[in-house]
């Protein structure tokens, strides 16, 4: 007797293709059969009536910071409902391991990673396998960030590192890929990784021996976006392996109107034989650490003597104010208005209030207020709203940019729950399905679908994920195409998104109108 039958559905199978009426037959964590309609239905332990629902591949987040969420909510909730079933961690820069980064990762969420009672994985596949223990609701696949490679070996200096310094990066990045790493993530912007060269970079991607790709949060992302993106292709092309622009964007009023030209870009370089893809979130906000307003020469600990400086205060004011060279401020094009406060883990009644109105209440300039707010949590989250919403649509128009979250899987209940998390960790996929494709048109319902599943599963090496055929894994959702739409808001962020009915994750049903079955799984590229 087989296992599952979701019959009676409208199957949009990942490629694109044209969506058919017909029911999908699955045995253990694989589908063993695709039956068209007026077929007979086989005996199965059970029968899903999907009612002429949409059934689609599970859905693939190829950008992702979950990579402690296993381990802390391993339910995943906020990614589960809205029809994720494969994440890939280790994003911009950051992974959990080095071990180093799972302390990090750990501390962002506000989380004392000693506390977790995990003993510290002296590998990548050690670090796979505790996932695996964790027995979380969804699949990971992980990326090695060039940051934690960095401070692993060399701390967080600002400076070069010495050739054997070099070797023992590329070393660890080789033998993570050895053991099923999909490839390198760095993410220019954030310390230790905005000391890194390009030469630096490309001698670093060296160590993954052609394998996987280099996926990066680029050095600027306002008006310095074309030369940062430009650097990500030419890392991956003189490394010789694919390469990726995470959540690509135009941030910045100054900046606003050229995501044609941005994309424009992209194709050029792939005309000139470049091999790039990139993803996107469906917002014109984005979030990040509140440090990242600071430059690299003022880190939260050395604040307090920086602001008793006359000198160094001036010069702090006059970097957050308007920039130096090689470091962009988000305030000067944005405005502190714009800026909001995601998590403070000592005041939480600061949570959802803007830089400008902090700065008003305590009586400060907005710099002096960042700062305090440094001191007080280093790992402060903020959310800014930069972007346009024309230039959201003209990205994610593109049939070829994936759709990710940027996100952690979070709960209402769980640690993350009071913080003013981004509406994306709840609603990204529902958002793009509900209100671009179906409200607005902007695409269709094969092309979002496939934007979400056969194309980033084939980017990042996830063989057997993101279609629906004999002999690929069972990894589907069935969602009701007239309602589907995300709920979730930046003054409500923790709701889950509607329309999202059934969640099967390695054959196991993870969602019947409520959690199921954990059957997620450490994901190893190319493993079949």
């Amino acid at each position: 007797m087989s296992d599952l039958l979701v019959a009676n559905a409208l199957i949009i199978d990942g490629t694109g293709a044209a969506g058919r009426p017909g029911a999908v037959l699955v045995r253990g964590d694989r589908i063993e059969a695709v039956i068209p309609p007026g077929g007979s239905d086989p005996a199965v332990e059970r029968r899903f009536d999907a009612r002429g629902r949409v059934l689609a591949p599970g859905f693939v987040d190829v950008h992702q910071h979950s990579d402690m969420t296993p381990f802390v909510e391993p339910g995943m909730d906020s990614m589960l409902r809205q029809g994720v079933t494969s994440v890939v961690v280790g994003n911009c820069g950051g992974s959990a391991f080095p071990f180093e980064g799972a302390r990090e990762h750990a501390a962002m969420a506000g989380i004392d990673s000693d506390a977790l009672g995990l003993a510290p994985w002296r590998s990548f596949a050690a670090y796979l396998e505790a996932v695996d223990d964790a027995r979380p609701a969804l699949n990971v696949a992980a990326l090695i960030g060039h940051g934690t490679l960095r401070e692993a070996v060399i701390g967080r200096s600002d400076r070069a590192p010495t050739p054997e310094e070099l070797h023992a990066m590329r070393g660890l990045l080789s033998g993570a890929m050895d053991e099923g790493a999909v490839g390198m993530s760095s993410g220019l912007i954030y310390v230790p990784g905005l000391h890194a060269t390009t030469d630096e970079l490309v001698a670093v991607t060296n160590g993954l021996g052609g394998r996987g790709l280099y996926a990066s949060h680029v050095r600027g992302e306002g008006a310095t976006v074309f030369d940062a993106v430009t650097e990500c292709i030419e890392v991956g092309a003189r490394a010789g392996v694919p390469s990726h622009v995470s959540h690509l964007k135009v941030e910045g009023r100054r900046m606003w109107g050229r995501a044609a030209d941005l994309l424009d870009l992209l194709d050029r370089a792939r005309a000139g034989g470049a091999d790039v893809t990139a993803d996107q979130y469906p917002y014109t906000a984005w979030e990040t650490s509140l440090a990242a307003t600071v430059p690299a020469w003022a880190p939260p600990e050395e604040l307090p003597a920086i602001l008793a400086d006359p000198e160094a205060r001036a010069r702090l004011r006059e970097a957050i104010e308007h920039g130096e060279p090689g470091w962009e401020s988000v305030g000067p094009d944005l405005g502190w208005e714009r800026v909001v406060i995601g998590s403070h883990v000592p005041n939480p009644d600061l949570t959802g209030r803007t830089v400008a109105q902090i700065a008003t209440a305590r009586g400060v300039e907005p710099f002096e207020a960042i700062a305090q707010l440094l001191i007080g949590d280093p790992y402060t989250g903020m959310v800014g709203h930069g972007m346009d919403e024309d230039d959201v649509r003209t990205i994610i128009a593109r049939p070829d940019v994936f759709v990710a979250s940027d996100a952690l899987a979070v709960a209402p209940g769980g640690p993350l729950g009071a913080f003013a998390v981004h509406p994306r960790y709840y609603g990204t996929f529902a958002r793009v399905l509900g209100r671009y494709a179906r409200q607005e048109r902007l695409l269709g319902l094969e092309v979002a679908v496939r934007k979400m599943t056969s194309l980033p599963a084939e980017r990042f090496g996830l063989a057997g994920r993101g279609r629906i055929e004999p002999g690929a894994f069972a990894d589907l959702v069935v969602f009701d195409p007239s309602s589907v739409i995300d709920t979730a808001t930046f003054e409500r962020p923790h709701a889950f998104a509607e329309g999202v009915e059934l969640v099967v994750v390695n054959g196991r049903v993870a969602l019947d109108g409520a959690p199921g079955e954990r059957a997620g799984r450490a994901l190893r590229r190319g493993e079949r």
